[in-house]
């Protein structure tokens, strides 16, 4: 029997679609990716295929579990990734859709028990 979906895993599915959908749009999206395994994101390939082979699908299966983990920061390292150095114009919308995610699994943090 599957679990009925609470309304922050209706909005975190929604938000990793729209991630999905932005990373498809500015070409991030491989649709063939290489086969790798990687502890952290500096053990991909590259950040974007992060992203779409151990991300999303992690994001996803949390949402599907309601079992977040207590924070989240890939906001962070897409910041580090696109607006650090030099900025990444094409992947700013990616970096605005990472971060909203970081607040929908952190925010839960601020609510008081």
């Amino acid at each position: 029997m599957q679990r009925q979906r609470s309304e922050k895993d209706k909005a975190v599915i929604a938000m990793l679609d729209c991630i999905e959908n932005e990373m498809k749009r500015i070409n991030y999206w491989d649709k063939t990716p290489p086969a790798f395994t990687a502890s952290s994101f500096l053990d991909a390939p590259n950040f974007e295929l992060w992203l779409q082979c151990v991300f999303l699908p992690n994001a996803r299966n949390a949402a599907e579990t309601g079992q977040y983990p207590e924070n989240s920061q890939v906001g962070v390292m897409a910041m580090r990734q696109y607006n650090y150095h030099s900025i990444v114009e094409a992947a700013l919308p990616l970096l605005k859709l990472l971060e909203e995610f970081d607040y929908l699994i952190n925010y839960d943090k601020k609510l008081p028990t």
